[in-house]
């Protein structure tokens, strides 16, 4: 009977157990649920609630880099006779952050002599206040300009005032996104200065924690310089700064809004040498040659004649990089001096060793090739074309005659006249599109001289004022070394407004082969090449939509462009949802279309662009 009672009790005394191991182990479970739903939706209140507190994770602070400043009088003074273009100017930056003063000068005495600062960056840190929302930046530059022999007196050339949001990371003011000399590019009456500024990041992704909480939603505590959410080749902070959504794939690879010929994902890989996807810009690197002899010199490209170059297109709105020499680029980037040949022609197939060999493949399509050599094949000191291709990427310029005939001043004036001969080229000015361009097709070798004085004669009747570089009458003309702006009269053109800049990497549609002779417009074939996409078709409609709401505006103000709206009909190679895609085409004599943004139709039918 004991046993009994003790096996009964037994059973009991377990089922107790095993009744209270399930009951913990379900409320366990329950509280574990729990908590994980608690987490979630704490995590849920840190992604969508607005959280307004701007540094909570580092000391605040604000950094403004300089990272070159370009005196544009350079100019000025080498098209006067004299030697007043070898004289260096002399001047330093004040920067005023929040009423806290610095100046290059007063604190370390230190003094620019340069005509061009690039490579030489500059930088000033200020501490903030702690949730500090703007600041106040003013960034003076100060010349010291020569008063007498030997004095000299502080002369204020550019003021640029900004105010600094620590919210987005944005500045506005004299210089603001989108504007018309570029974001962080300021171009005065006096000076061009290229700047940036950011605050203290926890993570040195460059995106204010405030952005990254309430706006684009990525980690704070996660570096996005190096991250691709949307996997269209571009990383986070790249798209955040220049308005596109890190989150929605964009196509990079064809986008060019600024109709340049350098796509977005090229404008990434030049980030770090000032390119910006909305202002036009243009990168050319140049090699050298060798002396040849004792009595020869090094053939290369003066840097007087660079600032000719740069300060020609910095009058209308288009950048100039000039790579002689720049550090932390690719094998074989500019600067080189290449061994001396004597004399260079342009089917010899020296121009295609070198273009092979010492211009890089990652830089074709962004940068145009220049070789100063010693001379081109008589007449011809300079040449540009093709080399791969029917693409117009490479120019060569003799340098011989100029130096052994000239002096230095007329040196650097005559270089840079045929560089910006050659380069309008690349551009697409040729005689194929006006016969003013090139012309010598009244010379031959059995052309007299009393021939030759009354072609010339007719030949100026005609084309005289065509007051430009592209113009042989006008390419040694030390007044001019400019392209022409179409104001003087018969027969002159607006070269700013012919130039189509992604010339240089398209199928040119003339083959210009030896000899070639202006006019040459019987040599033109016309593709008629149009945008074709797989399950995309044209909209009139929207693309009238688009051009009414545009209202005449042109990404490459003053020439106008045409305009065509897609939308997608069905699926296509694309990962992305957007179902709409605007092309331009600028009205030129040579030109072709660019995909300039992408976006899509909403509900009501209106159209939505790609940017934030």
């Amino acid at each position: 009977m004991l046993k009994s009672l003790n096996k009964k009790n037994s059973i009991i005394l377990i089922s107790i157990l095993i009744i209270t191991c399930l009951v913990f182990s379900s409320l366990f479970a329950y509280l574990e649920f729990f908590t994980e739903e608690k987490i979630s939706l704490e995590d849920e209140t840190i992604e969508y609630e607005l959280d307004d507190r701007i540094s909570p994770l580092t000391n605040q602070g604000l950094t403004l880099e300089i990272n070159r400043i370009r005196h544009r009088g350079l100019i000025d003074n080498i098209m006067k006779i004299g030697l007043s273009w070898r004289n260096q100017p002399r001047f330093y930056v004040v920067t005023d952050i929040d009423d806290f003063k610095y100046s290059s000068y007063e604190e370390f005495g230190f003094i620019y002599g340069v005509w061009d600062t690039f490579l030489q960056e500059n930088r000033i840190i200020r501490d903030a206040e702690e949730e500090q929302e703007t600041s106040e930046i003013v960034l003076t530059i100060v010349e010291k300009e020569k008063k007498g022999l030997i004095r000299s007196h502080d002369v204020e050339k550019e003021r640029i005032h900004i105010t600094y949001d620590y919210r987005t990371g944005c500045w506005v003011g004299d210089d603001f996104f989108r504007d018309n000399d570029g974001y962080g590019h300021y171009v005065g009456k006096y000076f061009e200065v290229w700047f940036n500024v950011y605050q203290t990041d926890f993570d040195h992704d460059g995106i204010p924690y405030w952005t990254e909480v309430n706006i684009i939603h990525t980690n704070p505590r996660v570096d996005d310089s190096n991250l691709d959410p949307d996997k269209d080749g571009i990383p986070t902070s790249w798209e955040w700064k220049w308005g596109y959504d890190p989150f929605t794939w964009d196509d990079h690879t064809s986008l060019d809004p600024d109709i340049d010929g350098i796509e977005n994902t090229e404008e990434y890989q030049m980030a770090k040498w000032f390119a910006d996807p909305f202002s036009q810009d243009i990168y050319i690197e140049v090699d050298g040659m060798e002396r040849g002899g004792l009595l020869d010199r090094e053939h290369v490209l003066y840097k007087e004649s660079q600032q000719i170059i740069i300060e020609r297109f910095c009058s209308h709105g288009i950048n100039v990089y000039i790579d002689d020499g720049w550090p932390s680029g690719p094998i074989n980037s500019g600067g080189e001096l290449l061994p001396h040949i004597k004399t260079i022609s342009w089917d010899s197939g020296m121009m295609l060793q070198f273009y092979n060999n010492h211009f890089a493949d990652e830089r074709k399509g962004i940068f145009r090739y220049l070789l100063m050599c010693h001379s081109g094949e008589f007449p011809m000191i300079a040449f540009s074309g093709n080399i791969k291709f029917n693409r117009f990427d490479t120019m060569a310029v003799g340098t011989f005659i100029y130096q052994r005939l000239l002096m230095p001043r007329t040196q650097r004036l005559l270089l840079a006249a045929t560089v910006l001969h050659e380069l309008g080229h690349t551009l697409s000015i040729a005689p194929y599109t006006i016969e003013g361009c090139d012309n010598i097709s009244f010379v031959s070798d059995t052309t007299t001289i009393k021939q030759f004085i009354e072609e010339l004669r007719n030949y100026k009747s005609e084309w005289g004022n065509y007051k430009s570089v592209m113009n042989y009458l006008y390419i040694i003309d030390v007044n001019i070394v400019d392209y022409s702006d179409g104001s003087h009269g018969y027969n002159d053109q607006n070269d700013w407004e012919n130039f189509y800049l992604p010339f240089f990497q398209i199928e040119n549609n003339v083959i210009c082969e030896p000899g070639i002779l202006p006019p040459a417009t019987d040599k033109i074939v016309d593709e008629n090449l149009s945008v074709v996409l797989d399950g995309w078709k044209y909209s009139e409609e929207l693309t009238h939509q688009y051009v009414e709401n545009t209202a005449g505006w042109s990404p490459v103000y003053p020439i106008k462009c045409n305009w065509s709206v897609f939308v997608r009909t069905e699926k296509c190679s694309f990962p992305s949802d957007r179902n709409l895609r605007v092309y331009a085409w600028p009205i030129v004599p040579i030109s072709g279309w660019s995909l300039i943004k992408e976006g899509y139709i909403d509900a009501e039918g209106n159209i939505q662009l790609n940017q934030l």
